[in-house]
């Protein structure tokens, strides 16, 4: 936790203790009107400070709003649910940023805890400080020479990001409460929620806001190019499903119009850029160019997951390790070998990472709508296998003799480098994933793209790919919310939130 300096008097608002509510939306409105409220006083305490009307001694604080439920018995609940229930008695409480940005979702967790548990949750004040950086906007901007013209360091007279308390203690399963301590309702605290929050604008160059709960991963921008010649045609045609096309610098197309208004600005693209189909209810699609290798796949994941997304899925091209195997072909995870390293500390590797049978199913049909194939003719174009990923793109200079004996032993038939990471992650963070993948070469045998041959390839396959994945999530988004987060996810003593 942060420490008041020791020359600094303590300016707060004044304290909110906690309120019973019985009813969710009632509940997450006061969230909303405490985060407001404490985040405007810190912008105003900063405001003071730049413009030197303060005492320069005086620290300001304000904290996050909180939630909690306290469960005294161990009646019997339906717990046909994976979540919107605790496993014991006990108080159960998490802390929480931006409610507005999550009100569906706190909404729908919140009512689910009523409904099982018959006993109000409690909304007031938690004792974690926000840090001033997280207390502004999207989009707001400070001037560095401000900031240096400041007579004293910044965290003397504000709470700063603290990375002591911002971790994945939770979802790791390593949390550790102390005597007394409230056990965790949420997987992640709001100091968490918003560092991702913060990053994802950064290495997306899009607003959290416009995020949709179904997300497409690609490792080529030919998948970005179709994707957004998709998304334009059907915001030109007026077409219902979709309200906007959201592009990096938040530039926005709406429906009747063929190309972005003025809302956002152009930018260069940024690491990671984001493109988001937007519906209103957050269940469209975004697609997020994660680039090559496993360490983007991690860094995008860990912070897209703060979102709770309903699914995810990976679209790329991979190394086909089997003759049989024609490029072109798609190939179906439904298992990872794991030597991408990024996550050894965070999931061990000799933690399974299942298939998921909803989305394997939906994947699978998918294809067979797509492609007009079903059954024994599907096995032509479709191989569901082993993937293995690694995190060396140029293992095959290297006496590669080992790496074929294992691919061999584990029956894997394609090598990428981001589908296990993408996988992995999903499980950590109780996401449901899939991979579907299309060959594009195959080195063991001889077979890798030239240039020309590259370009004619991918111009073949990537238009059936992207729909193959539209479709596969548009299937998901019509199941209900019950069959798709999957118990396999969730281990013994999970949070109550999803």
């Amino acid at each position: 936790m942060n420490a008041v300096h020791p020359l600094s008097s303590m300016n707060r608002p004044d304290a909110l203790p906690f309120e019973p509510f019985q009813d969710a939306e009632s509940a997450v409105d006061r969230l909303v009107e405490i985060y407001a409220r404490n985040t405007a006083f810190l912008r105003a305490a900063f405001r003071e400070v730049l413009k030197g009307t303060g005492n320069g001694r005086e620290r300001a604080r304000a904290y996050y709003p909180a939630i909690r439920i306290v469960v005294e018995t161990y009646d019997p609940i339906d717990t046909r649910l994976s979540y919107g229930h605790v496993a014991e008695p006990g108080i159960y409480q998490t802390t929480i940023t931006q409610p507005a940005l999550f009100r569906d979702y706190l909404i729908e967790q919140v009512g689910q805890l009523l409904q099982n548990h018959r006993v109000a949750v409690e909304v007031g004040e938690s004792d974690s400080p926000i840090p001033l950086h997280f207390a502004f906007p999207e989009g707001a901007y400070v001037e560095g020479e401000h900031l240096e013209a400041l007579k004293r360091p910044l965290r003397d007279l504000f709470d700063v990001p603290d990375l002591a308390v911002t971790d994945d203690a939770i979802v790791n399963g390593s949390w550790r409460g102390k005597e007394g301590e409230p056990k965790p309702l949420a997987p992640f605290t709001a100091q968490r929620v918003d560092y991702s929050l913060h990053r994802l604008q950064h290495y997306t160059s899009t607003a959290p806001a416009h995020f949709q709960n179904f997300v497409l991963f690609t490792n080529y921008q030919f998948y970005v190019d179709e994707f957004c010649a998709r998304a334009r045609a059907l915001m030109a045609s007026g077409n219902e499903d979709y309200e906007m096309l959201v592009e990096p610098g938040n530039r926005i197309t709406r429906r009747g119009e063929s190309g972005p208004g003025d809302d956002g600005q152009a930018v260069r693209l940024p690491q990671m850029p984001a493109y988001h189909l937007v519906r209103g209810d957050h269940s469209g699609i975004t697609l997020v160019n994660i680039g090559v290798g496993p360490s983007n796949a991690k860094t995008i994941t860990d912070h897209i997951a703060v979102l709770r997304p309903h699914a995810w899925l990976m679209l790329g091209h991979c190394a086909g390790l089997r003759d049989s195997q024609r490029l072109g072909d798609y190939v179906l995870a439904h298992g990872y070998v794991r030597e991408d390293h990024v996550l050894d500390d965070d999931l061990p590797t000799w933690v399974p990472v299942p298939a998921l049978a909803e989305v394997q199913v939906a994947l699978e049909q998918a294809v067979e709508e797509v492609a007009g194939l079903s059954g024994w003719d599907l096995k032509r174009i479709m191989r569901t296998g082993t993937v293995a990923t690694i995190d060396n793109r140029n293992w095959e200079l290297r006496d590669h003799v080992e790496l074929v004996e294992r691919f061999a032993q584990s029956r894997a038939i394609a090598l990428d480098m981001e589908s296990a990471t993408i996988a992995a992650n999903g499980f950590r963070f109780r996401v449901p994933y899939g991979t579907l993948l299309c060959v594009s070469d195959k080195p063991l045998h001889g077979e890798l793209k030239l240039p020309g041959m590259a370009s004619a390839f991918y111009r073949r396959q990537v238009n059936q790919h992207l729909e193959i994945g539209i479709r596969a999530l548009e299937r998901l988004r019509d199941m209900p919310p019950e069959r798709l987060h999957s118990r396999k996810l969730r281990t013994f003593m999970e949070t109550a939130f999803q």
